[in-house]
C-alpha cells in the first residue's frame, strides 16, 4: 500500500492525502458473507447517549469476518483481497477446498492465489492460523485469542502485530503493540503475520468533511458548555477550566487509572505505561 496526494485545487485538498488501494483486486464483497448494519447514532439498546460526536456517515454493509479460524486441515486460496469499511485493516476472501468462502483478516504480505490454513498441521507461514504452543519464539503474531474457541480479540488493527516472547508451563508470554507483556494459554489460536496496511496511520484527512463521512462530528469544548453540562463549563467571560481536566461526570483525565479488572490482573506481566 501506498499513500496517494492530489494537486491541491483548493484549501480543503491541500493536506489530503489518500491511500492508494494498490493491493485491492475486487470493489463488491460477497453478498452471502454481509449483512445489514444498523446506525446507533452514538446511542446504546435503551436510546440512551453513550457515545458523544457520532452519528451521520455513510450506509455500510457489515463483512462477516472468521476471527475463529476453525477451519482445521482444510487449506484455502486467497481469491481476493478487498477493502472494508467497518475497520482500519483489509480483508481477505478464502475459497477452502471444500467450496466454503470465509472473510479473514489481511496480513502484510498475502497475495492472491496464496495458500493459507489453519489448525495444528499448519506451517508457520504468513496468514496461517495456529496454536501459540507450535509458533516459535520471536514471531510475530495478530488475530489472537483471550479464550480458547472464542475467537481473536488482540491485534486486529492495521498495522497491528504482537511478538511471541516466551512459553512457560501452560501460558505464553506475548508482547502487545501498546507494548504490555501478557500472558495467553498456548492453546489460543492466532494467526502469523502482521495485519496489513500499514500506511493507514500516515493518511491525512484534511478537511472535517472527510470524518463527517466516517459519521464522526465535530467536538463542542468543556469550557465553552454551561455548568449544567460539564463542570469546567460556566464562568463570567471566557474561562479556562479553573481545575484539573475531567469528563463530563467530573472523572480525571490525562493519566487517571480507571482500570478496575483484577480478575485478569495476574494475566498482566507487564505494564503498557510502565516507566
Amino acid at each position: 500500500m501506498g499513500i496517494r496526494q492530489i494537486r491541491p485545487v483548493n484549501a480543503s485538498s491541500r493536506f489530503q492525502t489518500f491511500p492508494d488501494f494498490a493491493e485491492i483486486t475486487a470493489d463488491r464483497p460477497v453478498k452471502a458473507l454481509t449483512k445489514g448494519k444498523k446506525s446507533t447514532g452514538g446511542r446504546n439498546n435503551k436510546g440512551q447517549l453513550t457515545n458523544w460526536f457520532r452519528g451521520g456517515g455513510h450506509k455500510r454493509r457489515y463483512r462477516d469476518i472468521d476471527f475463529k479460524r476453525d477451519k482445521h486441515g482444510i487449506p484455502g486460496r486467497v481469491a481476493t483481497i478487498e477493502y472494508d469499511p467497518n475497520r482500519s485493516a483489509r480483508i481477505a476472501l478464502v475459497v477452502y477446498a471444500d467450496g466454503e468462502k470465509r472473510y479473514i483478516l489481511a496480513p502484510q504480505g498475502l497475495q492472491v492465489g496464496a495458500s493459507v490454513m489453519a489448525g495444528e498441521g499448519s506451517e508457520v507461514n504468513v496468514g496461517n492460523a495456529l496454536p501459540l504452543r507450535l509458533i516459535p519464539l520471536g514471531t510475530m503474531v495478530h488475530n489472537i485469542e483471550l479464550k480458547q474457541g472464542k475467537g481473536g480479540q488482540m491485534v486486529r488493527s492495521a498495522g497491528a502485530a504482537a511478538q511471541l516472547m516466551a512459553k512457560e508451563g501452560d501460558y505464553a508470554q506475548v508482547k502487545l503493540p501498546s507494548g504490555e507483556v501478557r500472558r495467553v494459554h498456548i492453546d489460543c489460536y492466532a494467526t502469523v503475520g502482521q495485519v496489513g496496511n500499514i500506511d493507514h496511520e500516515n493518511v491525512s484527512f484534511g478537511k472535517a468533511g472527510r470524518r463527517r463521512w466516517l459519521g464522526r462530528r465535530s467536538h463542542n469544548r468543556a469550557v465553552a458548555m454551561n455548568p449544567v453540562d460539564h463542570p469546567m463549563g460556566g464562568g463570567e467571560g471566557k474561562t479556562s477550566g479553573g481545575r484539573h481536566p475531567c469528563t463530563p461526570w467530573g472523572v480525571p483525565t490525562k493519566g487517571y487509572k480507571t482500570r478496575n479488572n483484577k480478575r485478569t490482573d495476574a494475566m498482566i506481566v507487564r505494564r503498557r505505561n510502565r516507566k
